[in-house]
């Protein structure tokens, strides 16, 4: 990694600093005084890293405000774009005797419901997965960040999987929390037509019929699809971007241009989305099941889908669906990264560890 993307520096701040003319630097009693107080211990201390006017410092509040940013373009634009295949598998998996493919599925809904079906519940669609975007990335960066200065250097890079797979997870559970509410509405209004138009009937419509409680009733079952996915989704990308830079690609990473890094990360998005989708399925079905069946259980589902159905029905479809949405995230989230002047993901360690100075009399 680049110098300038490391939080701490090993250069003397009063070298890079603007404020210090030449002659303050040739100063004897400016350097002595620096010299003074270095040797004053010979403990291991920090130096803080230059920042940059205009630079958004690593792992500082802005970062982490522009990734959440990043997260909120990223997964509520792809999931709105992908309303209607989201829709057909939804109601796939509701009333296979009715949509039974793909094609079918689209086919029905066209003649039952115009080209305005393919959009219904595309609003608590955009707003759900913005507010699970910018926690699920946002709070990414940041657990992976505390769990690698938790396990320090030699540990965060000898086990940077598990620190992505424990970041990924640990952000999941919040963003989901944020999810929940708008996912119970969204598979009703798609599900059940002339249940309500969209969010602003259909938030009120449901909590009228089941209680607010009711909007978290699916709240484990997409922990149960979310966090498997997610932590597949974070640590699957991490690891293929780091090998493609390591095997595919014959020049170092800060030295590629910034289009090629984006394909990279896009690349990599789509081949773990792959993985995402087939982890996360089961829990997919079941949280479609329970979200349109008033008072349902998860034993319901089971013995209604029995498991091969759990595991299958609607997987090819969500395959492409997945692939396609988390190849397109990635690179939207490092588009976003790229334009407010921070380095893509991936391609490098769990995270950049402080670097330590032992000062010696």
């Amino acid at each position: 990694m680049a110098l300038s993307d490391k939080c701490q520096s090993l250069i003397p701040s009063y070298l890079y600093s603007p404020e210090v003319s030449s002659k303050k630097l040739l100063d004897p009693s400016s350097i002595s005084t620096w010299t003074s107080s270095s040797s004053s211990s010979k403990k291991a201390f920090l130096i803080p890293a230059p920042s940059e006017p205009g630079k958004i410092r690593m792992f500082s509040p802005s970062y982490y405000t522009a990734c959440a940013a990043g997260g909120i373009l990223s997964c509520g634009l792809t999931h709105m774009a992908v309303t209607p295949l989201d829709l057909v598998k939804c109601n796939m998996q509701i009333d296979p005797a009715k949509y039974k493919s793909v094609s079918s599925g689209f086919g029905v809904l066209l003649k039952e419901q115009g080209i305005k079906g393919f959009f219904r519940g595309w609003v608590p669609t955009l707003f759900g997965y913005s507010v699970q975007g910018a926690c699920k990335f946002g709070f990414y960066e940041f657990f992976k960040k505390y769990y690698s200065d938790i396990a320090g250097p030699e540990y965060a890079a000898k086990y940077k999987t598990l620190i992505y797979l424990a970041g990924s997870a640990s952000a999941e559970v919040i963003a989901d929390v944020g999810l929940c509410p708008f996912e119970a509405v969204k598979v009703r209004v798609q599900t059940q037509p002339g249940f309500a138009k969209g969010l602003s009937d259909g938030f009120p419509k449901f909590v009228k019929s089941e209680g607010a409680p009711g909007l978290f009733k699916g709240l484990v079952p997409l922990w149960g699809r979310q966090i498997p996915y997610t932590m597949m989704k974070f640590a699957s990308f991490e690891n293929i971007v780091e090998m493609l830079y390591k095997y595919a690609i014959p020049t170092p990473k800060d030295r590629c241009s910034k289009t090629l890094q984006l394909g990279v990360s896009f690349a990599g998005g789509y081949v773990a989305g792959v993985f995402c989708a087939v982890v996360s399925h089961p829990a997919d079905n079941l949280v479609s099941f329970l979200n349109n069946a008033k008072g349902a259980t998860v034993g319901d589902a089971v013995k209604r889908m029995g498991l091969w159905g759990l595991f299958t029905r609607g997987l090819p479809l969500r395959i492409i669906m997945v692939g396609t949405l988390t190849g397109a995230q990635w690179g939207i989230y490092d588009a976003f990264k790229v334009f407010v002047g921070l380095p893509t993901t991936g391609g490098c360690s769990a995270s950049a560890a402080p670097a330590k100075v032992e000062v010696e009399d």
